[in-house]
């Protein structure tokens, strides 16, 4: 029996010692809420205030703006009594203090100061982060059913601030979630404050209790999705790429200079606004910026500043090539164009070689070996056909080679297209071509060998076969998705056009300016040129064969191949160079081809040639 009472009064003891522990870990869990709070409505103040006064203080520019911060602080007092008794006083204190440098207009650097030592005492006091960053991404789908069910009713569908009650609500009307200028200093930790303790003076509540923290993380990913957050732009449901990738690098070069783990977790919040599309093209790069990402915010605080900028390089390199996988879309206008000029130029190159072919047997007493001559460019298309299907099959068995293959592709045709675009080598070329063609045809007709004749159109028809096989592949590979209708477009007009063209130059007998028909397509030939190094050397890169350093406030300009890194930079500044001493050769030492023969600057289908 008395075994029994002592095991009662243990089991009592037990049960009020679990209560008290219970109680005493309530305590510290309510201490450790209440002062996120405190510190969240004071960050908020501070935020606020800057907003609405002058750098230099004392000049109120937002009225709005010092009136909300003043609200923080009266909201941030009255929690103050639930704080940990220890910093009660003190936090009572400071806030008074920046409620009275609110109301003096002083600068806000000094509230700024005040706010953080603030915080720096309630996070010693409770002993542990104030403000907790998710483990894990947030789930933007997640986000945008809590923004349905608890904000749409105020904020709208789009963000706009016009919900079915938005006229109905006291005070100020709900935000403009959408307003990317207003917005534009908004980082997602501050979206996430609001949410947790809402906006006094306004009708917007608090969720803390409502909402666990991952699924405030989640609508404050969300919502930044409606302005674009951090200075993106936002038009109807969609969101600049171009601007998600540079505000993404504005970030992750601000977390590495403070060091700050907040404004690392900012930019991977960025990122995910693009994430998916990087994921759904190049999955690997994309778990690789994730690992990134992940990196630099565990390593943040405690790596030294050679780890930093390593981590800093990984990261401004995966995100340009995530750019090109997701933002570089080629006009197609420019493809159509480009691809209409390769047709024209190089199947008029052609005609002029069999038109100057049966012109030479005509004049050499042999009009009837001209079928000779027909056969044989005919089985030079045929095999260039076939040289095409050859291409695209190995193109289709090394698909994990597919990236090199397209940017040696791109990088040969850069060199021909130079070559050939610079009309005054070629000039010579085409001369010392001509004069190869018909020492040839001469020793073709002499043995009457009617294989011979034919294997000397099938060599030159063959060469611009080639070329031609060369440098659509170069477009193609530049050209993604509805790119390459556009472009087989482009040779589809440009194809009509030359037989309209023959057809009416051997029935009319006009003549064929030269000169500015290679002047017009030389120019387009070397812009392409010179897009085909930029973007043959972002190949190579992607296929990890070249290495990717990036340039900071470099161009980048897709439309004219134009990536900011070393490497590609630096082969195009190579091409300019060319360019200019090439053109200076030209305009100021014509004499240095004075001695070698010229073609004709028109030509007459029928079988004649004239100067001028």
């Amino acid at each position: 029996m008395r075994l029994v009472l002592i095991y009662r009064k243990l089991l009592i003891c037990l049960m009020f010692l679990s209560g008290l522990a219970s109680a005493l870990e309530a305590q510290v869990i309510d201490s450790l809420s209440v002062s996120r709070r405190v510190a969240a409505a004071a960050a908020l103040a501070a935020k606020e205030y800057a907003l609405g006064v002058d750098s230099g203080g004392g000049r109120i520019v937002l009225p709005a703006e010092v009136e909300e911060a003043t609200l923080f602080i009266e909201q941030a007092r009255l929690d103050v009594a639930h704080l940990p008794v220890a910093v009660r006083g003190p936090t009572d204190a400071d806030l008074v203090a920046i409620g009275a440098l609110l109301e003096r207009v002083a600068p806000p650097r000094l509230v700024h100061a005040r706010a953080a030592q603030l915080i720096q005492r309630l996070t010693a006091a409770v002993g542990g982060k104030l403000e907790t960053l998710p483990s894990r991404p947030p789930s933007l789908a997640r986000g945008a059913q809590l923004y349905r069910e608890q904000c749409v009713e105020c904020h709208g569908e789009t963000g706009r601030g016009d919900g079915p009650k938005a006229r109905r609500v006291e005070g100020p009307p709900p935000a403009d979630l959408a307003d990317s200028a207003a917005l534009a200093g908004t980082a997602p930790v501050d979206v996430f404050r609001r949410v947790t303790i809402g906006v006094p003076g306004t009708a917007m509540p608090e969720y803390e209790e409502q909402l666990s923290q991952e699924d405030r993380w989640a609508v404050t990913a969300y919502v930044m999705t409606l302005s674009g957050g951090s200075g993106l732009v936002h038009s109807g449901a969609e969101t600049a790429p171009a601007h998600v990738f540079a505000a993404t690098r504005r970030q992750v070069d601000s977390a590495i200079v403070l060091k700050s783990e907040r404004l690392a977790f900012d930019a991977y919040l960025t990122f995910e606004l693009v994430e998916t599309d990087v994921r759904a093209k190049r999955p690997a790069l994309a778990g690789e910026l994730e690992a990134a990402f992940a990196s630099l915010r565990t390593r943040m605080a405690t790596a030294d500043a050679e780890e930093l900028d390593a981590l800093h390089a990984r990261l401004l390199a995966g995100l340009e090539r995530a750019e090109r996988v997701v933002a570089d879309r080629p006009s197609g206008m420019g493809l159509f164009t480009q691809s209409l000029v390769l047709m024209l130029r190089e199947g008029f190159e052609a005609i002029l070689i069999i038109g100057a072919l049966m012109a030479f047997l005509v004049r050499a007493g042999a009009p009837e070996r001209r079928r000779d001559v027909a056969r044989g460019a005919w089985a030079a298309v045929g095999a260039s056909v076939l040289t095409w299907a050859l291409v695209e099959l190995l193109f289709r068995i090394t698909p994990a080679q597919r990236e090199a293959l397209e940017g040696i592709t791109m990088l040969l045709a850069m060199a021909v297209l130079f070559y050939v675009s610079y009309w005054l080598l070629a000039k010579v070329e085409v001369a010392r071509w001509n004069a190869f063609v018909k020492s040839k045809m001469q020793h073709a007709i002499s043995t009457g060998s009617g294989l011979a004749l034919g294997a000397v159109a099938f060599l030159a028809v063959y060469r611009e076969g080639f070329e031609t096989i060369l440098f659509y592949k170069a477009l193609l590979s530049s050209a993604e998705g509805a790119g390459a209708a556009v472009v087989a477009a482009g040779m589809g007009v440009g194809a009509a056009l030359l037989v309209g063209i023959y057809g009416t130059l051997i029935y009319l007998g006009l003549r064929v300016p030269l000169k500015p028909f290679f002047a017009v397509t030389s120019g387009v030939l070397y812009y392409m040129a010179f897009v085909f190094a930029g973007k043959g050397v972002a190949e190579l890169q992607a296929g990890g064969l070249v290495p990717l350093t990036p340039v900071a406030r470099a161009p980048r300009l897709p439309l004219l191949g134009v990536y900011p890194t070393v490497e590609s930079l630096a082969l195009q500044a190579l091409l300019a160079a060319l360019a200019v001493v090439a053109l200076t050769w030209l305009y100021l030492k014509p004499s240095a081809v004075s001695g070698q023969p010229s073609p004709a600057s028109t030509v007459d289908l029928r079988g004649t040639s004239a100067d001028g």
